[in-house]
Protein backbone atom coordinates (compact mmCIF):
# COMPACT_ATOMS: atom_id res chain seq x y z
CA UNK A 1 0.00 0.00 0.00
CA UNK A 2 1.14 3.64 -0.49
CA UNK A 3 0.10 7.05 -0.52
CA UNK A 4 1.39 10.69 -1.76
CA UNK A 5 2.38 13.13 0.40
CA UNK A 6 2.40 16.78 -1.13
CA UNK A 7 3.30 15.01 -4.37
CA UNK A 8 5.95 12.69 -3.20
CA UNK A 9 5.45 9.35 -3.33
CA UNK A 10 5.62 6.85 -0.20
CA UNK A 11 5.63 3.10 -1.21
CA UNK A 12 3.36 2.51 -3.91
CA UNK A 13 0.84 5.52 -5.13
CA UNK A 14 -2.34 4.67 -4.92
CA UNK A 15 -3.58 6.47 -8.45
CA UNK A 16 -1.12 9.61 -9.62
CA UNK A 17 -2.42 13.29 -9.14
CA UNK A 18 -2.80 15.34 -11.77
CA UNK A 19 -1.47 19.30 -11.28
CA UNK A 20 -4.29 21.66 -12.58
CA UNK A 21 -4.33 25.55 -12.12
CA UNK A 22 -6.03 25.32 -8.81
CA UNK A 23 -3.50 22.64 -7.66
CA UNK A 24 -3.01 18.89 -6.91
CA UNK A 25 -6.63 17.37 -8.35
CA UNK A 26 -7.58 14.44 -6.05
CA UNK A 27 -8.28 11.33 -8.40
CA UNK A 28 -11.45 9.33 -8.29
CA UNK A 29 -11.88 7.54 -5.99
CA UNK A 30 -10.02 8.93 -3.41
CA UNK A 31 -9.85 11.95 -0.96
CA UNK A 32 -7.27 14.96 0.40
CA UNK A 33 -6.43 14.72 4.22
CA UNK A 34 -4.82 16.79 6.06
CA UNK A 35 -2.23 15.45 9.27
CA UNK A 36 0.30 16.62 11.52
CA UNK A 37 1.33 19.73 13.20
CA UNK A 38 2.28 21.43 9.65
CA UNK A 39 -0.98 20.22 7.94
CA UNK A 40 0.80 17.59 5.23
CA UNK A 41 -1.35 16.61 2.54
CA UNK A 42 -1.97 12.98 2.57
CA UNK A 43 -4.01 11.26 -0.84
CA UNK A 44 -6.05 8.37 0.22
CA UNK A 45 -8.23 6.14 -1.31
CA UNK A 46 -12.24 6.35 -0.12
CA UNK A 47 -12.02 2.63 1.06
CA UNK A 48 -10.08 3.47 4.16
CA UNK A 49 -13.32 5.82 5.48
CA UNK A 50 -14.47 2.27 6.01
CA UNK A 51 -11.76 0.29 8.02
CA UNK A 52 -12.46 0.58 12.17
CA UNK A 53 -9.05 2.18 13.03
CA UNK A 54 -9.79 4.88 10.50
CA UNK A 55 -13.52 5.56 11.49
CA UNK A 56 -12.09 6.32 15.17
CA UNK A 57 -9.77 8.99 13.72
CA UNK A 58 -12.77 10.20 11.74
CA UNK A 59 -14.74 10.47 15.43
CA UNK A 60 -12.19 12.72 16.78
CA UNK A 61 -11.40 15.04 13.91
CA UNK A 62 -15.71 15.72 14.61
CA UNK A 63 -15.46 15.89 18.03
CA UNK A 64 -12.21 18.30 17.44
CA UNK A 65 -13.24 20.63 14.53
CA UNK A 66 -17.03 19.66 13.87
CA UNK A 67 -17.52 20.25 10.45
CA UNK A 68 -14.87 23.67 10.20
CA UNK A 69 -12.12 22.40 9.09
CA UNK A 70 -9.26 25.09 8.85
CA UNK A 71 -7.61 23.81 5.85
CA UNK A 72 -10.82 23.37 3.51
CA UNK A 73 -10.15 19.61 3.59
CA UNK A 74 -10.38 17.06 6.22
CA UNK A 75 -8.34 17.66 9.04
CA UNK A 76 -7.02 14.32 11.02
CA UNK A 77 -6.37 14.99 14.53
CA UNK A 78 -3.13 12.83 14.66
CA UNK A 79 0.99 13.03 14.56
CA UNK A 80 2.68 12.57 10.67
CA UNK A 81 3.81 9.08 12.72
CA UNK A 82 0.67 8.07 13.69
CA UNK A 83 -1.19 8.43 10.07
CA UNK A 84 1.68 6.61 8.50
CA UNK A 85 1.48 3.81 11.08
CA UNK A 86 -1.85 3.39 10.42
CA UNK A 87 -2.07 3.51 6.75
CA UNK A 88 0.43 1.02 6.40
CA UNK A 89 -1.66 -1.42 8.35
CA UNK A 90 -4.19 -1.12 6.35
Amino acid sequence: MGFRILGMVRQASFSAAKETRKGIEVPKGHLAVYVGDKMRRFVIPVSFLNKPSFQQLLSQAEEEFGFDHPTGGLTIPCTEDEFLNLTSLE
